[in-house]
């Protein structure tokens, strides 16, 4: 896998994105990282910026918010996806450990990378973050 240079997390919960910074600072992951606190700002930060190719390398996704949650970010995700110049790889982050939510995502083959449990910890992120 090419190096990550830019990541997306999308989930509500401010306290995870703080936590997730000191978690890439205290392991030396230095990426470039755009938060989001729901799906439809995500998706339309994607579209509006497709022309210039900057769909990230990999997206941290969570399954539950407002406005739109992971799941019809996918929806969504799947529609633009043709009109960008490259996709991006897709982990679900999730305190969802209902077995219903774990296979959507396997539904989501080619799409969706793989499926983990907050809090994520160092060993997940040496999964996800293959250099």
């Amino acid at each position: 896998m090419k190096k990550i240079e830019s990541l997306y997390v999308i989930d509500d919960d401010k306290i995870y994105h703080f936590l997730f910074k000191n978690l890439l600072k205290q392991n030396g992951i230095d990426v470039n990282t755009t938060f989001f606190c729901n799906g439809s700002d995500a998706i339309e930060h994607i579209k509006e910026n497709k022309e210039n190719d900057n769909s990230p390398d990999l997206i941290l996704l969570d399954v539950n918010m407002p406005i739109m949650d992971g799941w019809q970010f996918l929806e969504e995700y799947s529609k633009v996806l043709p009109l960008l110049n490259k996709q991006s790889v897709i982990y679900m982050i999730s305190s969802s450990n209902n077995e219903v939510d774990i296979n959507k995502a396997k539904c989501y083959e080619g799409v969706v990378k793989d499926y983990y449990l907050k809090p994520i910890c160092k060993e997940d992120l040496d999964k996800i973050f293959i250099l």
